[in-house]
């Protein structure tokens, strides 16, 4: 008898000890899902959950309902290359040569040899992909990229485990697939050339062949090179005729394989960086959407994106992995209406307002250029329906989530981001105290008060209407109590504008700014 139960205590015991293990093993505990939406282009007064009333947009609105909606988040720039290398680096772009719109045969501009914002996730045990636009080069500096052969030195060099990308975007050259390091369809006897300098093989262009083209191309943008799919594109290609998308297919590919990566990976924790394609121009939705939103194919491209986000949501929910995944939501950058073709964005407005309260838009130094739409859900973490006034920015992700993982950042990495993770999940209302922002001119925000130095150039850009904030006098506004910024203050706050001037100089020379502020 007495034989018999020390077999049971050692049985016990050992039952005991492996659960303990396997609750210590699981990668799962504590541990949420991050699926990270990026739109592009997308204003702030482009969603309904932001006020517009000329388009609705249930899906978007509901991860408002859910979770918590930011009305003071920001980009670090007014444009989409320097805004992504911002948050996978955590450094703000115009610390680093190079970082400014690339064109489709770009070499990687993110660092291999540091943190970036998908190592962070992969150093804690996660799985890590990039589904989407790119537009941060490909392949080693000062080499020209072999389209034809595996790229190495892509989204895998800087974290990601997995990606299904285009190389820049859709209004550029080369318009493939990239699966992992190839070219996807991609024909031996089929070899894909790109050039941006010269025009190559003999397909016919936009400029001398507009006959061919089923989207007519706005003067002067450069939207006139190789057509592709009836569509000038910028940049010069041949070759690669099976592997070319077709535009109003990119939703439908991007979102089916956004959904195949959860799928695999629904049994142990995961980050996607889910970039989508709309509402950047050529907007060219698939035909369901077309016609449908009475605001030309820029609004049917913003019913097309909110249709995206909805299949995200439903994916969650049918795979149970809805309560354990933190979904944010965002954009690039400001909104912009005519960049490129004459797609009725700006003859069919119709009354709707893209920019909202703001002023300036795409590649502006006001505030439509970098405060864009910010949605964070996480059901059980996140307080439903709630609203921040906080100042966040994109750049700050890194520096959060190494710090809820644990993880000490080097000196060197992510230098100019702040741990806000208790303000992007709604526990603290203490945001930024310090944002640099970088559009037509460089800005400076503290404490409600932004400033913006001189600069030359055009005060309203040529190609595209949108107000740069360029100005040869120096501007101050009250963010508080005039967030459209029409009142310049400048002359009468003249300590203001000192102080802030010197701390734009200052954290400009110093090449850091993570304390700067705290």
């Amino acid at each position: 008898m007495i034989k018999k139960y020390r077999i049971f205590k050692v049985l016990v015991l050992g039952l005991s000890l492996f659960s303990l293990t396997i609750v210590a093993q699981d990668p799962r505990k504590d541990r949420p899902n991050v699926v990270y939406i990026y739109a592009d282009d997308l204003g702030y007064g482009d969603l309904s959950a932001y006020g517009a009333t000329k388009i609705s947009t249930p899906s978007v609105d509901r991860l408002a309902k859910e979770g918590l909606r930011f009305t003071n988040a920001h980009t670090t720039s007014g444009t989409c290359t320097p805004s992504r290398y911002a948050l996978m680096t955590g450094q703000y772009p115009w610390r680093k040569k190079g970082t400014g719109i690339l064109p489709g045969d770009a070499n990687l501009i993110i660092p291999t040899d540091h943190a970036t914002l998908p190592s962070v996730f992969q150093k804690a045990g996660y799985k890590t992909g990039a589904v989407g636009k790119w537009h941060l080069g490909l392949g080693e500096e000062g080499q020209k990229i072999n389209w034809n052969v595996p790229i190495t030195k892509g989204p895998d060099a800087v974290g990601f485990d997995y990606s299904f990308i285009f190389p820049a975007t859709s209004d550029r050259v080369p318009t493939v697939f990239i699966e992992n390091e190839n070219v996807v369809g991609l024909q031996a006897s089929d070899p894909i050339e790109v050039d941006y300098k010269q025009k190559i093989g003999a397909e016919p262009t936009g400029s001398e062949n507009p006959e061919l083209l089923k989207l007519k191309a706005s003067p002067n943008h450069g939207h006139n090179n190789t057509i592709v799919n009836g569509i000038g594109r910028i940049g010069y290609m041949s070759g690669g005729k099976q592997a070319r998308w077709t535009d109003e297919e990119v939703a439908h590919v991007f979102v089916d394989k956004a959904e195949n990566f959860i799928e695999q990976h629904q049994k142990e924790p995961f980050f996607l960086y889910f970039s989508l394609n709309d509402i950047h121009v050529p907007r060219m939705p698939s035909t369901e959407f077309k016609g449908k939103s009475g605001l030309g194919l820029r609004g049917d491209a913003i019913l097309q994106l909110d249709w995206t986000v909805g299949r995200i949501l439903k994916k969650l929910e049918v795979l149970g992995l809805d309560k354990n995944t933190l979904v944010i939501f965002t954009s690039d950058n400001g909104p912009v209406l005519d960049d490129g073709y004459e797609d009725g964005a700006v003859t069919q407005l119709n009354g709707h307002n893209q920019l909202g309260v703001l002023r300036g838009g795409k590649g502006s130094a006001f505030e439509g250029g970098t405060r864009v739409p910010f949605l964070v859900r996480w059901p059980g973490k996140v307080k439903p329906n709630s609203v921040s006034n906080a100042l966040v920015c994109q750049i700050d992700l890194i520096a959060s989530f190494a710090g809820f993982f644990g993880q000490k950042l080097q000196a060197e990495d992510g230098v100019d981001s702040q741990d806000l993770f208790n303000t992007f999940l709604g526990k603290s209302p203490a945001g930024r105290q310090v944002l640099i922002q970088q559009g037509g001119a460089f800005s400076l925000v503290k404490d409600n008060w932004k400033y913006i130095e001189p600069s030359q150039g055009q005060k309203v850009a040529k190609l595209t209407g949108v107000e740069t904030g360029n100005d040869t006098e120096v501007q101050l506004y009250d963010l508080k109590n005039d967030i459209g910024e029409k009142n310049n203050l400048a002359a009468s706050h003249p300590q203001i504008v000192t102080e802030l001037s010197a701390l734009l100089a200052k954290i400009r020379q110093d090449g850091r700014s993570r304390m700067v502020g705290k």
